[in-house]
């Protein structure tokens, strides 16, 4: 074992640049981080110590090793990137409904749970309950929306429908969508609170996602002793299964600081961490000034994550998939994810030799654990010794 703790945060949609495959997804032209710097003429100090320059043309000494992955899955959303990170490729994609749900879905929910829907179509959360949330409030109508993503969204006022309920709801509702035709990736509890005009969403989101089609390297962790600290929404987007720990978030901001209190405790396992406010807040919204600030804040945060790093951690960022705030539409955007890892322990430093996958990260997780590889990827952590 090379370290007794590895922590690996993903940021959420950080993509940097188009995929091989990216025609295929209508995303050619995409590069979330290249776009989003120049949009904001940014200065990453701390990423580009730990590489981002060189992966964008410069040539400077680097702290840690840095790099690219690419994603074999069929797919540019969030359980797809995450699965294939921890061993799972994804050959069938997520169903999406970007038109809305079919009639006959909507009618077998408000059957199981005895409430009316309105909305039905993509549109973003906060618009959609400042377009709604009065009539929800007078009906009790549930609130039934999508995205570009293979999601539904139930969004429901915390005192016109209790959150104990509104999970009960969510799950009947995963119950239906195992359907094949209606098998949606996730299924999402979406509260907010406030009156007419001031509505605000509460930070008790659920998700209800699939259980993963065969174990992953979580388990195997979990299995054999390990610890598996999720962080934000880690433990929803692997249905809880390989975890052993859970930490909900409000934000990104948030999510740092449950990074930087986990660092302090002791333990021998993986630390799995999401900051999602890119992609939802900033990269399906299209706000490239929102994505800038969003990046800066956890630039200077990285001196402080370092500083609470021990001789045998290991400190992994990357992405999920792309979320271009400059691009067209609003979907996720088919990229190369960038891979930076440090450690104070590295003898040496620099680019990995070649463009790899996302499964290489689970596979050399379980490598420097001495567990069973997962069908997909290769280890990376040989370029440390």
């Amino acid at each position: 074992m090379q370290f007794k703790r590895i922590f690996l945060i993903v940021m959420d949609s950080v993509g940097i640049g188009e995929a091989k495959d990216a025609v295929k997804f209508g995303d050619v032209g995409a590069n979330t981080l290249k776009h989003t710097i120049e949009f904001n003429k940014l200065e990453l100090n701390y990423f580009n110590w730990l590489g981002l320059g060189n992966l964008l043309g410069g040539n400077n000494k680097t702290a840690g090793y840095y790099g690219k992955l690419a994603e074999m899955s069929n797919g540019k959303d969030t359980l797809t990137g995450h699965l294939e990170m921890m061993g799972i490729r994804s050959k069938v994609p997520f169903k999406t409904f970007p038109n809305g749900f079919p009639a006959e879905l909507l009618k077998e929910i408000e059957k199981a749970t005895g409430h009316r829907v309105i909305g039905n179509r993509a549109e973003s959360g906060t618009e959609i309950i400042k377009q709604l949330g009065e009539e929800h409030i007078k009906t009790g109508n549930l609130i039934i929306y999508t995205s570009a993503d293979s999601v539904l969204q139930v969004a429901a006022h915390e005192e016109i429908i209790p959150l104990k309920e509104l999970y009960n709801i969510c799950s009947k509702i995963r119950e239906i969508t195992l359907k094949e035709e209606w098998r949606v990736g996730r299924i999402i509890a979406r509260p907010f609170i406030g009156t007419p005009g001031n509505f605000t969403r509460t930070p008790n989101r659920h998700d209800y996602a699939l259980n993963p089609p065969k174990k992953t390297v979580l388990d195997e962790l979990k299995n054999n002793g390990y610890e598996v600290i999720a962080i934000g929404k880690i433990a929803d987007i692997f249905n809880n299964n390989g975890i052993t720990y859970t930490i909900k978030t409000q934000n990104n901001a948030d999510g740092i600081e449950k990074i930087l209190d986990i660092m302090k405790k002791d333990f021998n396992g993986l630390c799995f961490a999401n900051l999602n406010d890119f992609d939802t807040l900033y990269g399906h919204r299209r706000d490239p000034i929102g994505y800038g600030k969003a990046l800066a804040y956890l630039d200077k945060s990285i001196p402080k994550i370092v500083k609470n790093l021990r001789e045998d951690d290991l400190l992994m960022f990357t992405a999920d998939h792309g979320n271009d705030p400059t691009f067209k539409g609003t979907d996720h955007t088919r990229e190369y994810t960038p891979i930076f890892m440090y450690s104070k322990s590295f003898k040496y430093t620099g680019k990995l030799p070649e463009i790899g996958n996302f499964g290489d990260i689970g596979a050399s997780i379980a490598k420097n654990f001495e567990l069973d590889a997962p069908s997909i990827g290769k280890d990376m952590f040989y370029l440390f010794k």
